[in-house]
């Protein structure tokens, strides 16, 4: 099952329906309805399904079906085709995250004899790698007609139960300068000058994050305890002997849980509007456009919270786990859901050339998965 998931070349430039198809087919297969929900063209879409009985009280998990690009990675293999050597099973997804959705639907036939009273959904979405845009309209779909006692997020955690894990806000900045010759600097407006001190804004700002010690108790398991700000792309200019007209970054805030990342936007924003206004006493025209990509919620710690209480005894697991990536868990949590994060493979191999996941952590998986089916069926 995960070499067939991982055969769907899924990138997120790509659309994912073919792969949806194949498990639209299976489930049907073996007796199971399954519901989509489409992006506005309908060239992407999430799933969800329900194995069992319609009652109350079952567990949702939650994968999602895109992967990153391979373009410019140096593979020894072809990406989209599962390869086993030594015990490892590389390809694209292995690790971030299909194998978490192949294990539960290799298990669908196993769940249906099982004769659960509980049931397991499956929620199966797009675009997570892009700013989880598509799990939203999943969650609300839903909402009404699932009342699960748990989701799991199945990234790769090395089956260790995560209960917590950063926001995420992406950002795209576009200044527009006054175009002058270089040794009228004076008239003009430099676009990249402005945009220089807006990312050097996202440096200065990290460092008194650092500097701040209030809360580390609370936020000491996270690397690093604090909120980021990173800038990963710039370009702008049009030669040496110009000032720039145009300048655009792409900026990314990292938050803890604990910290609303609207505030950190609303001061980026301020600061903004005072250059701007600096730019525009030399050209009106001047400005400073700052576009959100997307906002994905940070996964906070619940109190008592039954999907940590679940797999926590599944797993044995009791030691606290957070990470700094971000996953679709805050969104089922804003959904009204108990949330956790659990999954086989290790996060060090997503993304990554050759990536994989180790036969012994898949198998760790299908172990894990096997006692909540037996869970739900007691």
């Amino acid at each position: 099952m995960l070499a067939k998931l991982v055969s769907f070349d899924t990138v997120s430039r790509n659309s994912n329906i073919p792969l949806i198809e194949f498990v639209e087919n299976y489930l049907n297969s073996h007796g199971v309805a399954s519901h989509r929900v489409q992006n506005s063209d309908g060239t992407k879409t999430n799933l969800w399904a329900t194995i069992g009985p319609d009652t109350d009280g079952g567990v949702i998990l939650s994968g999602h079906t895109d992967v990153v690009p391979v373009d410019g990675q140096p593979w020894d293999t072809d990406p989209f085709e599962v390869v086993e050597k030594e015990g490892l099973l590389y390809g694209r997804g292995t690790a971030d995250m299909k194998a978490f959705s192949a294990i539960a639907l290799s298990l669908v036939p196993e769940m249906i004899n099982a004769k659960m009273k509980r049931p397991i959904h499956l929620a199966l979405s797009y675009d997570e790698e892009i700013g989880c845009l598509g799990a939203p309209s999943m969650i609300e779909d839903m909402a009404p007609k699932v009342k699960a006692e748990a989701v799991i997020v199945g990234e790769p955690t090395m089956m260790k139960v995560v209960s917590g894990h950063k926001g995420a806000l992406g950002l795209t900045t576009r200044v527009r300068g006054f175009e002058v010759h270089s040794s009228l600097v004076h008239t003009g407006v430099s676009a990249v000058h402005v945009a220089a001190k807006l990312v050097v804004w996202h440096e200065q700002k990290m460092l008194e994050n650092k500097a701040r010690t209030e809360n580390l108790s609370e936020n000491a398991l996270f690397n690093p305890p604090y909120t980021t700000l990173h800038c990963g792309v710039i370009e702008g200019g049009t030669a040496h002997n110009i000032t720039a007209k145009d300048c655009s970054f792409s900026s990314d805030f990292r938050t803890l849980p604990s910290e609303n990342p609207m505030d950190y936007l609303d001061a980026y924003r301020a600061y903004a509007k005072e250059l701007e206004a600096e730019m525009q006493r030399v050209a009106p025209s001047a400005k400073i456009e700052i576009d959100v990509r997307g906002n994905v919620p940070g996964c906070r710690r619940e109190v008592d919270g039954s999907a940590e209480r679940l797999v926590r005894q599944i797993t044995g697991d009791n030691a606290e786990h957070v990470v700094s990536y971000g996953t679709e868990a805050g969104q089922f949590q804003d959904g009204g859901y108990s949330t956790i994060v659990c999954g086989p493979g290790d996060i060090a191999q997503a993304h990554a050339a050759n990536e994989y996941l180790s036969v012994e952590q898949l198998n760790a998986g299908v172990d894990f998965q096997r006692r909540l089916i037996e869970r739900l069926a007691s």
